[in-house]
């Protein structure tokens, strides 16, 4: 991933509360088929040592676990909000006529090696957790114990659990760094406007965890 300096994203914790919160993640994997991409919730695991692993499950009759191999090189590409950007939007363009459009867009991606749990314990507690996380705000968030044993045990001999130990972790935020103060504004209160919050209030959190006071909407 082609990464200028201005839009790296370093910051280990950031990059692990990214994929917390976007966690289904597209996991690419390279086999005999060629290139394959599955799209998969994936449960993020820190150590006390640092090292990071993402766990995960897939079905059954999904092909991509068998045609894989334990410690296969894999990749795994998590994307947070993402915008268009208009030229229109920053005052300098109706200046000086020299912008042009762009994305704006903040993603991680995990590089690792894979191998295939096919253990229905290391299943069962993935599931569990990924379920305790997703269904926290729900009002009454549901829980596995909530339906027959029987029909819990039949769908986890349908699946398969995977795991990928991650060896680097590279992270992109294209925010809006580059713009000066003002059309860095222009942004924000354009994205608000058209009700894109959620990119904009990353862009504001990127400006003040940069060093040395970013761009900040007023």
């Amino acid at each position: 991933m082609y990464i200028p300096q201005e839009f790296a994203l370093e910051d280990p914790s950031a990059l692990h509360d990214l994929i917390r919160q976007h966690a289904l993640g597209a996991l690419v994997t390279h086999g005999a088929g060629g290139l394959d991409a599955n799209h998969i919730p994936f449960e993020l695991d820190v150590a006390a040592d640092g090292k990071v692993r993402l766990l995960a499950h897939v079905a059954r009759k999904n092909p991509v676990w068998q045609g894989v191999k334990d410690g296969d090189d894999v990749l795994v590409v998590f994307r947070a909000e993402h915008a268009y950007i208009s030229p229109n939007w920053y005052p300098s363009k109706h200046e000086a006529h020299r912008q042009v459009p762009t994305w704006n867009y903040a993603v991680v991606h995990a590089h690792g090696r894979i191998s295939v749990r096919d253990d229905e314990r290391f299943v069962r507690g993935v599931l569990a957790r990924l379920t305790r996380a997703h269904e926290k705000p729900q009002p009454k968030p549901w829980k596995m114990t909530d339906s027959a044993p029987e029909y819990i045990d039949a769908m986890l001999q349908a699946i398969v659990g995977i795991q990928v130990e991650v060896t680097r972790l590279v992270g992109k935020a294209k925010l809006s760094q580059n713009k000066d103060r003002r059309d860095f504004d222009g942004v924000v209160q354009a994205l608000r406007a058209q009700g894109d919050t959620a990119i904009s209030e990353r862009m504001l959190a990127c400006a003040a965890a940069r060093p040395g006071a970013g761009p900040e909407a007023a």
